[in-house]
């Protein structure tokens, strides 16, 4: 299984980014390996949660743990039979064992604010 965990940078040791749409990197880790491979977020000025969900969908991933997520990144997730995780924060390595330790809450809802025109 993949999980996706939105960063700052390209390591376990960047920080984790408490934006899914907007997070410069996404960090897919390979449950089982625990081998990560780094994808560059280019989000835009719109549609940055779609666009996002989609990088998502487009690389396998089953999970994604992130700090919070937007209507329509949520709706474009769950489009795509994607779980979302919620409170990542510390390193990416830290949000990756709160996730496996079952310390995130699981989202049911979008949990951020839209963004407009690429502003927060």
């Amino acid at each position: 299984m993949k999980i996706c965990v939105t960063s700052s940078g390209q390591t376990w040791a960047a920080a984790a980014n408490p934006s899914f749409g907007r997070a410069p990197y996404f960090l897919v880790v390979d449950v089982e390996t625990e081998s990560i491979d780094p994808v560059k977020n280019d989000p835009g000025v719109h549609g940055a949660g779609v666009q996002a969900a989609q990088t998502a969908a487009d690389r396998g991933v089953a999970v994604v743990v992130t700090g919070s997520v937007g209507p329509n990144a949520f709706q474009g997730l769950a489009a795509a039979g994607i779980e979302v995780y919620i409170g990542a924060t510390g390193t990416v390595r830290e949000a990756f064992d709160a996730y496996r330790a079952g310390k995130l809450s699981r989202a049911t809802a979008p949990t951020g604010s839209p963004h407009r025109g690429g502003r927060r």
